[in-house]
C-alpha cells in the first residue's frame, strides 16, 4: 500500500481489501472472498481522530473523480464517497446515531428505504441525520410505528413524518457506474447540493449536523432497515474481484453560498 491521496486521508485494509495509486488516482479494490470474513477497502481522513474532532464543516465542497469495476447488477456489498460519523467504533463500546450526506451504492440484498418512493439499494445521492431533535421525540413510538407501518395505507401517510424528522432526502441516480464521472457535493449549514458531471441530481434544505468525516470505500457487508421494522446486517461473498478508482479528490471551503427553498 502506497500513500493514497495525501497527508490527510488515510487507507484501511481490512480482510483481503486492498488500497492501491493508479496512473489516475487510487484504487479501492476487494478480491473474491467468502461470506464469512469482512472485507473493506477505504480511504478517510479522521483515524485516530475522536468524532468532535473530525475535520469537516460546512460550508464545505467534495469534489472527485469514480468509477467502478462493473455496473451495479454485478456488484456485491456497498460503496460509496462523502461524509459521515462513524457510527460504530472499535474504541468506543457505545455507537452513536447515523450523520451523512453522501453518495451511496447498496446491492441486495442490502434495503434502506428510508425515502418515500426510493429504492433501498441501488446508486442514489443520500442525506440523513438519526441525531435530530424530532426524531428523538419520535424514537420511542418506534415499536408502534414499525407496526402501523405494515398496512401500506398508512405507511404512506406516516412514513413522510417519520422521513422529515430525520432529515431524509435522497435521488437515485442512473449513470453508467463503468465510466468515470465527476461528483460534487456541496454542504452547507442548512442545505446540501449534489450534483454528477455538473449536473444537479440533488437539492435539499436537510442537512446533516458536523463535524463529519470523509471517507470512500469497497466492502461486502450490508443492512436492512426498513419502516416496517425489518433490522438486519451481515455479510456476503464475492464472486469476482471488484474496485472503486477515486480521482482528483479535492475537500475545500465553498465559497459561494446557495439557497435551498424549503
Amino acid at each position: 500500500m502506497r500513500p493514497p491521496v495525501n497527508s490527510t486521508i488515510s487507507a484501511l485494509e481490512i480482510g483481503g481489501g486492498v488500497v492501491e495509486r493508479t496512473a489516475d488516482g487510487t484504487l479501492l479494490r476487494l478480491p473474491p472472498t467468502s461470506g464469512q470474513v469482512y472485507a473493506n477497502a477505504q480511504l478517510y481522513d479522521y483515524a485516530a481522530l475522536r468524532r468532535a474532532a473530525y475535520p469537516n464543516r460546512p460550508p464545505l465542497c467534495l469534489s472527485l473523480r469514480a468509477r467502478f469495476s462493473s455496473e451495479g447488477a454485478a456488484l456485491r456489498g456497498t460503496a460509496g464517497f462523502g461524509f459521515w460519523n462513524q457510527p460504530f467504533m472499535p474504541s468506543q463500546r457505545l455507537p452513536r446515531l447515523p450523520r451523512y450526506a453522501w453518495f451511496f451504492f447498496g446491492a441486495p440484498p442490502h434495503n434502506m428505504p428510508l425515502a418515500l418512493g426510493v429504492r433501498g439499494d441501488g446508486f442514489k445521492a443520500a442525506v440523513g441525520d438519526f441525531s435530530r431533535p424530532a426524531f428523538l421525540a419520535l424514537a420511542p413510538f418506534a415499536p408502534l410505528g414499525f407496526m402501523l407501518m405494515r398496512a401500506p395505507a398508512l405507511y404512506r401517510r406516516l412514513w413522510p413524518i417519520a422521513q422529515r424528522a430525520i432529515g431524509v432526502a435522497e435521488a437515485p441516480l442512473q449513470v453508467a457506474l463503468t465510466e468515470w464521472h465527476t461528483y460534487r457535493l456541496e454542504w452547507l449549514p442548512h442545505s446540501v447540493r449534489f450534483y454528477v458531471d455538473d449536473a444537479l441530481v440533488l437539492a435539499t434544505p436537510r442537512a446533516p449536523r458536523p463535524p463529519l468525516g470523509f471517507i470512500a470505500w469497497i466492502d461486502n457487508q450490508y443492512a436492512i432497515i426498513t419502516p416496517q421494522g425489518d433490522l438486519r446486517s451481515g455479510i456476503v461473498p464475492i464472486q469476482q474481484a471488484q474496485w472503486l478508482e477515486i480521482a482528483a479528490l479535492s475537500i475545500a471551503p465553498l465559497t459561494t453560498p446557495h439557497r435551498v427553498d424549503r
